[in-house]
């Protein structure tokens, strides 16, 4: 194949908000602080110094070394949590959900975006240290988006009730299901890897939160992640002043809601609430609402005076959930961090949110689009190259791709646009004559030419039909090809778990991810394994 990446403009799978953000066109510049480039990075890093507030390292160092108690951990991650504790430390950040056994592909490549980015930071800028973290998503309540993953096109679900925040749910119950996915792995070395990760990740575990940190440790810890669980009364600490704000005079709505007034032409990835807490326990996740000077649980009886949950607040700050709007400040708040990463959606979101973080007078972070993957076999690769297709025509939209190869392939032109200005040169003569008789004569002329020129389209159409039956069998190898690719017409990455690549390379997999992903090169990259 002629090119390994695509950019991401040029994929068709990234909205128009996100190209313009990556073209940095100009109407969007107020949306984000430092566009993110090796360079710009100097100048975060000095906001963020500025504007940190490093007491809150303290909490933070502590609660990850009660988190990683009960795990083992390599040496770098060890000091990567020591080095949080120096005031030369920043973080670059990605966030996912608990998704089962990881769900989608791109789990894995946010999280080398983030590992890599440290990486080359550390290398321009060698006086600081930078530690990549993946915060867990442990607060979510919508168990139906995680509960699942796919596997050669089969769909594995979890059948469990969940309320409550995802992380706090108890594993109990998965054995079942892992039987059940341990027979479509086989036998081999690789299958036998991967069923005793989930075996010693989700059976060995008592939650969710638990598993999953078992999981990320085991597949990325020689890299020295961080995996931190925000659900925390430690960390939530630091968060009250904000929380409280947000209780009193709902900065976040009022702040976003303006920013969103000045996206009309792009669609909204999320629009804000008057509060954006939830107020949680175990089993319980609900929206805070405030009515008649007074403070209610959402779909439940419990309610409070402002001076009642500003008590609850003090006492019990882990009571209370950020929701997509203020989770972003409660990260840039608990942690010393200078980017963010995460996918198109995420990005999307975040640059709804600036105005609200100079509000409370807290520095926004850099906004990187994670690196985004296309994994071929040589197998599929030398197909492509057979069938003479270039990544750019398999990532075309399915119909348009027929369209465009029928009229490559085809013996003779299907295109009639020539036909079609003949027609046009014919008919301005005749308009030409028109305008010398009755205007009646025009109209008749107009009709003619208007017939005429669909019943040419309507030949086009059918010419293109006939030739996609004569040509069938070779188009069918096109789009068979295509949708290996890309399942359900959609992305790979947002399709298939890694495990089914896993099957096939093992233990250098991740080894092949790292050497190849270029977080800063912004482009999508199509690796053959």
């Amino acid at each position: 194949m002629p090119t390994d990446c695509i950019s991401y403009q040029t994929s068709g799978y990234f909205s128009a908000l996100i190209q313009d953000y990556l073209d940095q066109k100009p109407a969007l510049q107020s949306l984000y602080n430092n566009f993110p480039t090796l360079e710009n990075f100097e100048k975060q890093i000095q906001e963020k110094q500025s504007n940190f507030d490093n007491s809150n390292r303290i909490p933070l160092v502590e609660t990850l070394k009660k988190q990683y108690q009960n795990i083992d951990i390599s040496d770098l991650t060890r000091q990567n949590i020591e080095l949080l504790a120096s005031e030369n430390t920043f973080t670059i950040t990605t966030g996912h959900q608990l998704n089962l056994f990881s769900g989608p592909l791109y789990f894995l490549y946010k999280i080398i975006s983030t590992i890599n980015l440290t990486k080359e930071l550390k290398s321009k800028y060698p006086s600081n240290n930078f530690v990549p973290i993946y915060w867990m998503a442990t607060e979510d309540h919508d168990f139906e988006e995680i509960n699942y993953f796919n596997f050669k096109g089969k769909k594995f679900r979890w059948n469990k009730e969940s309320t409550g925040p995802v992380g706090r749910l108890s594993t109990e119950g998965l054995a079942e299901f892992f039987e059940i996915y341990s027979l479509e792995l086989g036998s081999n070395t690789n299958a036998n890897t991967l069923k005793k990760l989930f075996e010693d990740a989700y059976l060995k575990h008592d939650n969710l939160a638990d598993a999953t940190r078992f999981l990320a440790n085991s597949l990325f810890a020689n890299y020295g992640l961080v995996i931190l669980d925000a659900d925390d009364a430690n960390l939530k600490q630091a968060f009250i002043p904000f929380i409280k704000e947000e209780l009193e005079k709902q900065t976040s709505f009022n702040a976003v809601q303006k920013t969103i007034e000045s996206l009309k032409e792009y669609t909204v990835q999320v629009n804000p609430r008057e509060i954006n807490l939830f107020y949680i326990e175990d089993h319980l996740r609900e929206r805070i609402i405030f009515e008649n000077d007074k403070y209610f649980v959402n779909n439940t009886k419990i309610s409070f005076s402002k001076d009642e949950i500003f008590q609850v607040l003090e006492k019990n700050p882990e009571k209370f959930s950020p929701n997509v709007i203020m989770r972003p400040l409660y990260q840039e708040i608990i942690l010393p961090n200078l980017c963010y990463i995460g996918g198109g959606g995420e990005i999307a979101y975040w640059l709804e949110l600036k105005s609200f973080f100079d509000a409370v007078n807290i520095t926004f972070p850099m906004l990187l689009v994670r690196n985004s993957v296309l994994l071929s076999t040589e197998k599929q690769a030398k197909k492509a190259d057979n069938l003479g297709l270039t990544w750019k025509d398999l990532f075309t939209k399915q119909e348009n791709l027929v369209n465009a190869i029928t009229y490559k392939i085809s013996d003779f032109p299907i295109d009639l646009t020539p036909q079609k200005e003949i027609l046009k040169t014919q008919f301005e003569y005749l308009f030409n004559l028109a305008n010398q008789t009755d205007k009646s004569f025009s109209g008749a002329v107009k009709a003619q030419e208007t017939k005429q020129t669909k019943g040419l389209e309507n030949l086009e159409k059918r010419l293109l039909k006939a030739q996609k039956r004569k040509l069938s069998d070779q188009l069918q190898r096109i789009t068979d090809l295509q949708c290996e690719l890309f399942p359900n017409n959609s992305l790979q990455e947002r399709q298939s778990n890694f495990s089914e690549f896993y099957l096939e390379k093992g233990e250098q997999l991740i080894p092949l991810l790292i050497q190849k992903l270029k977080p800063l090169e912004m482009n999508f990259n199509i690796i053959t394994i």
